[in-house]
């Protein structure tokens, strides 16, 4: 009787509802999705403040990513088991709690402490754990839904690295720090409050758009383990761009502001290429668009070498954008194309830290290796080489997808 009136409430997959909580969903990203980028912007303020190298002073943002990892496997795992509003509620706060206590730091370990503990764990809400959620809620056009949810933290990309310089200019990077934890606290809490239905009760077998998983010649653990390995190796080049890009336009004298506008311009790009990866996916599947993806990231990240003019990155910027920005996403589609639904959470979650963690690994590499060589050009030829490793990743896993759908043909 309790199964039937659940049933019979339930907002279904596919309906109005689902597409409003899409909707609720982007927002609440975009405004929680400023704990991933804040940090990058503050970056040459922050080392100048407390008097540390480059690769010091990349041990907050390193730190951020390994506490967003954590937070995606964590409130991942927690949403499989009582659904999606508690554990994101209480993600915000810490956020928002994280940024207040940021700015109030008086040393880079103290900084370091707040951005991992806190701002990183808080935004992992709105990633993995988001996009698990939301892919409860659609069959018909899942990989439209998920890469519009995941288009949410380059949406905040795009926002927030623009807005907070002119802050910074008149106001100095702290008081920055406490405005955005007060409007993290103000807007995300009711937002989540509006998430408190459950997801839906799966489509029953031969519903119109239920969508089956799908065979693959691997294991679940097997499949898993590669999907890690091609998402650290992706991160670890996308990193090179996304994380230095600011200070490399310091380098070479071009300022911070015009190094947010093109950060801002990479990750605005990357939306547009996160939605057109969605409608792609959901016609010639997620494992072959995350193969063209992967390709052209690769192909881009090698044009930052040669091209170092202040109109040229920008353009090159645009281009990188437009190539990497679909990549992540997909491998949460994987996962429920290929996985049981009931360990979405988990799963997606344990994908995402490996990206995280190739984002985390690859932002501090990087700024060593600036250190080391005095010059970004041999970071972003170490980017390459980890992008050639997630092709291999991708290439086996599109040759197993091919040969188990060759099978059942």
């Amino acid at each position: 009787m309790t199964t039937t009136a659940s049933q019979a409430s339930s907002p279904g997959i596919d309906s109005a509802y689902a597409w409003v909580r899409l909707a609720i969903s982007m927002l609440l990203a975009t405004i929680g999705g400023v704990g991933m980028w804040a940090v990058v912007v503050v970056l040459p303020a922050v080392q100048a403040e407390f008097g540390v190298d480059r690769a010091a002073a990349s041990m907050p943002y390193a730190a951020t990513m390994v506490g967003f990892a954590l937070g995606n496997l964590l409130v991942g795992r927690a949403i499989d088991r009582m659904g999606y509003w508690i554990p994101a509620l209480t993600a915000s706060i810490a956020l928002g709690a994280g940024f207040l206590l940021a700015s109030l730091t008086t040393s880079i370990l103290g900084f370091t402490l707040a951005q991992g503990l806190l701002i990183g764990v808080g935004t992992s809400a709105i990633f993995g754990p988001l996009i698990a959620d939301i892919s409860h809620w659609f069959n018909r056009r899942r990989g439209v839904a998920v890469t519009a949810a995941a288009s949410g933290s380059y949406l905040a990309g795009a926002i927030w690295p623009t807005a907070m310089p002119y802050v910074m200019q008149s106001e100095g990077w702290r008081f920055t720090y406490a405005a955005i934890g007060i409007v993290c606290l103000a807007t995300m809490v009711p937002l989540v409050l509006l998430l408190r239905r459950g997801a839906p009760l799966a489509a029953a077998p031969g519903s119109p758009g239920r969508r089956l998983v799908q065979p693959i010649s691997l294991s679940p653990a097997a499949l898993q383990v590669l999907l890690v390995v091609a998402g650290f190796g992706c991160c670890m080049a996308m990193s090179m761009p996304q994380v230095h890009i600011v200070a490399y336009c310091m380098d070479l004298g071009y300022g911070v502001a015009r190094g947010a506008d093109m950060l801002s311009i990479m990750l605005a790009a990357g939306v547009v290429s996160r939605l057109a990866s969605g409608f792609l996916a959901d016609r010639i599947g997620a494992v072959k668009t995350l193969l063209i993806g992967s390709v052209l990231q690769c192909l881009s990240l090698l044009f930052y070498i040669p091209f170092d003019g202040l109109a040229s990155l920008y353009v090159v910027s645009l281009v990188f954008g437009l190539s990497q920005g679909g990549i992540v996403p997909c491998y949460a589609i994987i996962v429920r194309d290929y996985m049981p639904a009931k360990e979405a959470g988990q799963r997606v979650g344990i994908v995402m830290m490996a990206t995280i963690f190739g984002m985390a690994v690859g932002g501090w590499m990087s700024g060593w290796i600036y250190d080391l060589t005095g010059s970004y050009a041999a970071a972003f030829l170490n980017g390459t080489a980890w992008n050639l490793v997630n092709l291999v990743a991708v290439g086996l896993l599109m040759w197993k997808a091919r040969r188990s759908a060759m099978a059942m043909a």
